[in-house]
């Protein structure tokens, strides 16, 4: 054991530390949390925490290690949550209160060395911000979750955070359902280069009026303008920016871009990754410019400055950045290595010079009192467009006034308004960073949540297909033609479920300050303050549940919540016909309910793209017609029967032994001869079957299963799978790594007050 003792909530941060450090330094890991909060006085507000039984066998080494240790060195992360898992080291630990707490924005050999030279102790401030977070968090979420379970169908809970973010995307989804499309007539001219009219036709008369002006017209430049412009590079990546820009640029999910953020920050490749921060060092910006410098040459190089607009932001040290400008290729995978690049080339373009462009607009007239306009832009000095972003050369002939031009086509095509855009992960983000909700720790948490729900789902359609009426003018003949384009796709979009729309309906009409924009990110101020030591943590808490205890206990009288609506009355029964919102999403009921008749309705799903508020009679009537589930679709090659179902977890086929997910495809329309291929494929996944033990060949490579849920264990890649037994696979499965279970009786806990 070193004379140092130095304790992270990390293992990849340990070794990475580890690597830094003397051997006078021994670098352990708390892996994250050591205890959980367990209860709350409402009181009070006096939190009950327990030690995590998974991290029993962690305290002991730390305990061992810390009694043989000269000096402990606390070096958890440097944000408040961070800040919150040193103090319960100290507690759990028995460490005294002088213990030395140090923090780094970055895990290089100078940063650590800095903040050993530099020790200050645990900030109880910090940690009482901490506290009241997670207090308020577990408050609402107990509270709030049993009111929605009681009163709202298929509702499993609701968060304080999570429940904004889940009302911005169902009255975005609602600004959709209210959005009138109309059209209006485009008109392009091609000149050899591309133009727009400067006026749009409200309806066909009005175009092939205008289009039979220009039967046989003479055109000519009316106007050239030229104008230089520049365009300069955006600020460095804050932890919403980066989500934001790898959502759009990589795809990436605000979760998958943490994880490979965190892991990048762990391997010491990137600075802090959870700051709101736009702050580079010196040594950064001095780094960042040698090496633009020395790489693009001097006249790229423009020295910049970047503030930060909340002064008060609770992770405000600096932005992200590489550790080591010079390294071009970081992480261990594609995922890292994507997301390093594009920090770097961020990093990079802050000390880069303006990209220097020039503009040019061309008017050409028409026996009109319209004209044509064309527009070009070329990029004279790329500057930071060197290394991110990119501007398409759109360079436009040398023309003067009065030169003349002859149209190859003039084309005006029918133009469809287009609604609100459905959020995107990273578009979201950025609206909850816009209203000051969460925090650049909990944007990842916040879309896991209120997917995971199942209040909300990504769109997967790439759009449909219709029919809009074009114009053509060519050869002095005018002809008329239907054109097909997409419209509607919303793969990768946020789109509300039923449930996820009754239950943000609920909050709106119930728990209005829960859902409340400017309230929510009044708490987040109020936090901040806490961690200033300018409010008290218990005031804060009493000004918020008090009010908050009240509309809990009026709910009691609340009616359950289903938003069902009567849609009319089956034209051949008589009976009635609503959409309802059940625990497994939105439907369409026949008939009144078993306990009411005695008689058990008949149900349909809701059409796609509907919902209880949107969806039609005539919708419903059709829904309603569609075959009933479980349905059989005929047999296999091999005499399996294959059948369509729908369950807890979706559609799926069920043939032989294989149940079978169904994405994409409809359970009530999918024929045989569209099964058929879905079956052979489950049933060549399988290498080897001796019924409760199987192989079988998954996503992510071969596998064993064995009797039971989660019961599996990967094979290992320089085995062939194919040549694995029975006994072997038995093998595999019996010396599977163990998971930690909770022990049945509850483990020592404390009362913590501030």
């Amino acid at each position: 054991m070193g004379k140092n003792l130095v304790i992270v909530e990390s293992p990849a941060k340990a070794h990475t530390i580890e690597k830094y450090l003397g051997g006078d330094f021994t670098v352990l890991a708390s892996v994250g949390h050591i205890r959980k909060d367990t209860k709350v006085d409402k009181n009070t507000f006096d939190v009950t925490y327990e030690v995590d039984p998974g991290h029993k066998s962690i305290i002991a080494d730390l305990k061992k290690a810390a009694k043989e240790a000269d000096k402990i060195w606390l070096a958890t992360d440097e944000d408040r949550e961070g800040e919150a898992i040193s103090w319960h080291l100290c507690e759990v630990l028995g460490l005294p209160k002088d213990t030395a707490r140090i923090t780094f924005h970055e895990i290089t050999k100078d940063a650590l060395e800095a903040a050993i030279k530099a020790p200050r102790t645990v900030d109880m401030d910090m940690v009482a911000s901490q506290q009241a977070r997670q207090t308020l968090d577990m408050l609402v979420g107990f509270d709030l979750s049993g009111v929605v379970r009681k009163k709202v169908p298929g509702a499993v809970s609701a968060g304080r955070v999570q429940s904004p973010a889940l009302r911005l995307i169902v009255e975005r989804e609602q600004a959709i359902e209210k959005f009138a499309s109309k059209y209006t007539y485009k008109v392009s001219g091609d000149f050899g280069f591309a133009t727009t009219l400067d006026h749009d036709f409200e309806n066909e008369d009005e175009v092939k009026a205008f289009l039979n002006q220009l039967i046989g017209a003479e055109y000519a430049v009316s106007a050239v303008e030229t104008s230089p412009s520049e365009r300069k590079p955006q600020p460095p990546f804050t932890t919403a920016s980066m989500q934001i820009e790898a959502n759009s640029k990589l795809g990436y999910s605000a979760k998958t871009t943490m994880q490979a953020a965190q892991a990048l920050y762990q391997a010491g490749h990137i600075t802090y990754h959870r700051t709101d921060s736009l702050n580079l060092s010196k040594q950064a910006i001095a780094s960042i410019s040698n090496y633009v410098e020395n790489n693009f040459g001097k006249n790229y190089v423009k020295t910049r400055n970047f503030k930060t607009k909340d002064a008060s932001a609770q992770e405000a040290h600096e932005a992200i950045r590489p550790t080591h400008i010079d390294v071009e290729v970081a992480g261990k995978n594609d995922y890292e290595k994507r997301l390093y690049a594009l920090i770097r080339a961020r990093a990079l373009a802050t000390q880069m010079a303006d990209a220097k462009l020039e503009k040019t607009t061309i008017k050409v007239s028409t026996p009109t009192e319209y004209f044509f306009e064309g527009k070009g832009e070329v990029v004279t000095f790329e500057g930071f467009l060197k290394v991110y972003g990119r501007v398409k050369d759109s360079e436009l002939p040398k023309l003067a006034v009065g030169d003349k031009l002859t149209a190859a086509s003039i084309i005006a095509k029918q133009n469809y308004a287009k609604p609100p855009a459905r959020y995107t992960e990273g578009s979201l983000v950025k609206k909850l960073e816009e209203l000051g909700i969460g925090r650049p720790s909990t944007y990842a948490t916040i879309m896991t949540a209120i997917q995971a729900r199942g209040y909300v789902e990504k769109g997967e359609s790439e759009g449909e297909e219709r029919q809009v009426t074009q114009f053509k003018l060519e050869n002095n003949q005018i002809t008329e033609e239907q054109v097909a384009e997409k419209f509607g796709a919303n793969k990768g979009k946020l789109i509300p479920t039923p449930i996820g729309e009754l239950i943000a309906g609920f909050l709106v009409d119930h728990f209005q300050n829960v859902v409340d924009y400017k309230f929510t990110a009044n708490i987040e101020k109020d936090l901040d303050l806490v961690a200033e030591a300018k409010l008290d943590r218990v005031k804060m808490l009493r000004d918020f549940y008090g009010p908050f205890n009240d509309e809990v206990l009026a709910s009691e009288g609340i009616e359950r919540y289903n938003n069902a609506r009567l849609l009319g009355h089956d034209p051949e029964t008589g009976k009635a016909i609503y959409a309802k919102v059940g625990k497994n999403g939105g439907f369409i009921q026949l008939g009144e309910n078993e306990k009411e008749t005695g008689e058990k309705p008949r149900f349909a799903p809701l059409p796609k793209r509907k919902s209880v508020k949107t969806v039609t009679l005539e919708q419903a009537i059709k829904q309603l017609s569609l075959p009933q589930l479980p349905r059989t679709l005929g047999k296999a090659k091999d005499g399996a029967e294959i059948i369509a179902a729908a369950g807890p977890f979706g559609p799926y086929l069920k043939a032989g032994k294989y149940n079978i997910p169904l994405k994409g495809q409809d359970p009530y329309i999918i024929t045989l001869e569209e099964a058929e291929p879905l079956y052979e494929a489950k049933r060549d996944s399988f290498i080897a079957d001796w019924g409760e033990i199987q192989i079988i060949n998954g996503a992510y490579g071969p596998y064993v299963k064995g009797p039971g849920r989660r019961n599996f264990v990967r094979i290992p890649k320089d085995v062939d799978p194919k040549t694995i037994t029975k006994e072997q696979a038995e093998e595999y499965l019996s010396n599977k790594p163990k998971k930690t279970r909770r022990p049945a009786k509850r483990a020592r806990k404390t009362t913590a007050k501030k």
